[in-house]
């Protein structure tokens, strides 16, 4: 006994400095992290890629054939009112369907079949008939997420009303003095020829989250792997007799079995890989069988959750390894603090600042949640996101074991060994 009470620690200022340092950091890079890649969507966003197609067939008006739904897919493609905020892609309706139902799309802009005639119909509208306004159709996608269908929306439908106005002018200029013997309600439509209609270009289930039911899914299986990791790290730690075990006021210790860092990390994630088999399927079992998430493809769903949740946890294991205590933060950071923000869920990497895309190219979370909406919502497609979250999960359980792997074996090679405090010679006790 050395007659220290342990209340006298908090006296000491390496205590404070480290744990005010560490912690301080923590909070800083999570309030830059999370407000900063949500902050501002809208001035942040670049080549949102939105859909315009021309389905009209034109009419004869005036003696010319005239095509207006051509001149309005024109104007607005070629647009630079809207600088290099949405990429519009001129295509047909079959290609804007295909598009919305892989997720590359976050809306689209339809001019109909008989907009032509149907404009050119108001200027022969009599006193006796009701005026029929043509529309413009905007089409949603909450598949690809509700935010970035939101900006696409707001997009679009500002384009088509500057469409609409344009063509107003335009017609309004070309009857002339003719248009007095129009009724009132057809001059007024004249002015603003297209209506605007909005409908959900990718419909989903009612069960599905409003498209977000893939990100959370993907980030309980990140986390789950992420946590059960730290659990697994110690439970086998515990087990070669590296440290205690403390079971409430129970304090277990087991004989030391000495292993090396290699040894050790190979135990771990073969214990992460077979457990993975039950965590997986839990995982499914709680969002699909108890809470009632709509999902189809249900072995290719549990397959790919099983694998998510083995490499994020055998990816946090290496941190773990390699960094000791740290590590635990650094896991934290790397599957959730920079993985949240541009998983491309809440907020569209279009719509992230550069730095934050710059990420979202190798962050796990954006990877796995790209595969689970695949899933989910695409029909299991592999270039709506599937191939992309299989290779980089494989990618990145190859990059875990060689870091894993090659660090630790230079620090066995260094014989910088875990050797317990017990085992070491008693070392001269320095006052607090």
């Amino acid at each position: 006994m050395n007659g220290i009470h342990p209340f006298r620690v908090l006296r000491a200022r390496p205590l404070w400095i480290a744990s005010g340092v560490i912690t301080g950091v923590l909070a800083l890079l999570f309030a830059v992290l999370y407000v900063g890649a949500n902050i501002d969507p809208a001035g942040h966003m670049k080549n949102l890629p939105v859909g315009l197609v021309n389905a009209d067939k034109g009419a004869a008006v005036g003696g010319k054939q005239v095509n207006l739904g051509a001149q309005i897919t024109e104007s607005i493609s070629k647009s630079t009112a809207g600088g290099d905020k949405i990429d519009w892609k001129v295509m047909d309706e079959r290609e804007v369907k295909e598009e919305l139902g892989k997720g590359k799309l976050y809306g689209a802009l339809v001019v109909p079949a008989d907009f032509t005639s149907s404009v050119a119909a108001l200027t022969g509208t009599t006193a006796a008939q009701t005026p029929v306004r043509p529309a413009l159709t905007v089409l949603t996608n909450q598949s690809a997420g509700s935010l970035g269908s939101s900006l696409a929306r707001v997009a679009t439908t500002q384009a088509a009303e500057n469409a609409s106005l344009h063509i107003g002018k335009e017609l309004t200029a070309q009857i002339g003095p003719a248009q007095e013997k129009l009724p009132a309600a057809a001059r007024v439509l004249l002015a603003d020829p297209a209506a605007v209609t909005v409908k959900d270009g990718h419909p989903l289930d009612s069960h599905s989250g409003l498209g977000l039911t893939a990100f959370y899914y993907a980030l309980a299986l990140v986390v789950v792997g992420m946590l059960s990791a730290n659990v697994i790290s110690g439970q086998v730690d515990h087990t070669l007799g590296y440290t205690h075990n403390d079971l409430g006021p129970l304090r277990l210790h087991r004989p030391l079995i000495r292993a090396t860092r290699v040894q050790t990390l190979a135990i771990s994630s073969t214990l992460m890989a077979a457990l993975s088999l039950l965590m997986g399927t839990l995982v499914m079992v709680g969002a699909v069988g108890i809470m009632g998430m709509d999902a189809s493809h249900l072995p290719l769903l549990w397959l790919y959750s099983v694998c998510a949740v083995a490499v994020s946890g055998i990816g946090a294991l290496t941190l773990l390894a390699v960094f000791g205590t740290p590590g635990m933060l650094v896991a934290t950071l790397v599957f959730i603090g920079m993985a949240v923000p541009t998983a491309n869920a809440t907020t569209p990497i279009q719509a992230l600042p550069a730095f934050y895309r710059f990420l979202a190219e190798f962050e796990p979370l954006r990877q796995i949640a790209g595969g689970i909406r695949a899933i989910l919502y695409y029909g299991a497609q592999g270039d709506a996101g599937l191939t992309r979250g299989w290779v980089m999960m494989a990618v990145g359980l190859v990059a875990a074991a060689l870091f894993g792997f090659g660090v630790l074996g230079w620090y066995d090679r260094k014989g910088l060994h875990r050797i317990p405090v017990e085992t070491e010679p008693e070392k001269n006790a320095t006052s607090v």
